[in-house]
């Protein structure tokens, strides 16, 4: 691809690796510059198994999604949406429901930019720059008044995003708000790096991130399971990716260890 395409903003520095921009290289997307390839090849390196589990995550996100539409919700707030790739969130439930309204956040503006690009012809989709902190700016933005019914359960996606919040953040009290501000019946899927699963060379991948001036912060099932406080957690649980209600065996990986990496679940508000 080009050094700067017309959907980069003019601010983005595409020589920093960025976390969303890795993400989309493991997937085989196009939206990468060659500091994203080259870090994504770096940690390939370290853990020749994260391109499987990048996969394993975005079959989660579809399993998930299904799960909440076949619960009736028809609307949802995907919050550090990243890069969209193919199999994204508004083409997973408008392939079941055209009707479905789908909300992407992020606080990176080259995912932004390119969300809207990608979904400018969408009138029931749109893409808002926020922080996740930024709770009443994102939900009572134009985009999410127009699109989102806050009286009508929501389906909120937060997947593969905490692990960048610091506990100086306070992410349960960030996760409450928005518990909140939904209606019953809303449901919260999240996807987590996890600290106590058998990873080799996790802690030197986790060094290599920092060049993207983000820092992973592993965590235990035990906290991952607890940013479910005020949901009931649905079956089976939080669990390995692969492991929350497969279908096939597209759903899951040759390797074991890569099965239980990330933790994932989904929590429905009573």
């Amino acid at each position: 691809m080009t050094a700067n395409p017309a959907w980069v903003p003019p601010e983005v520095d595409t020589t920093v690796p960025n976390p969303a921009r890795v993400y989309d290289y493991w997937l085989d997307g196009d939206h990468n510059f060659q500091a994203d390839r080259d870090l994504g090849e770096q940690i390939l390196r370290i853990m020749p198994g994260i391109r499987d589990a990048a996969r394993l995550n975005r079959a989660f996100l579809r399993r998930a999604a299904l799960h909440m539409v076949e619960a009736g919700v028809r609307q949802f707030l995907d919050i550090g949406s990243g890069i969209p790739t193919v199999g994204n969130l508004h083409e997973i439930v408008q392939q079941v429901d055209p009707d479905c309204r789908v909300v992407y956040v992020d606080r990176e503006s080259v995912a932004v930019a390119h969300a809207k690009l990608l979904l400018r012809d969408n009138d029931r989709c749109a893409a808002i720059q926020a922080d996740l902190r930024d709770v009443n700016d994102i939900l009572d933005a134009p985009e999410a008044k127009e699109l989102l019914d806050l009286d009508q359960p929501v389906g909120v996606f937060m997947l593969l995003l905490l692990h960048f919040v610091p506990d100086s953040w306070e992410p349960h009290a960030i996760l409450a708000r928005y518990r909140e501000r939904v209606a019953p019946g809303s449901f919260l899927a999240i996807s987590h790096v996890a600290a106590d699963a058998d990873s080799s060379g996790l802690d030197e991948a986790i060094e290599a991130y920092r060049s993207t001036q983000n820092d992973p912060i592993p965590r235990t099932h035990d906290q991952v399971l607890s940013f479910f406080e005020g949901f009931e957690v649905v079956e089976p649980g939080v669990v390995g990716c692969a492991m929350w209600n497969p279908q096939g065996a597209g759903d899951m990986s040759d390797d074991p260890g890569i099965n239980a990496l990330p933790y994932a679940g989904v929590g429905r508000k009573p």
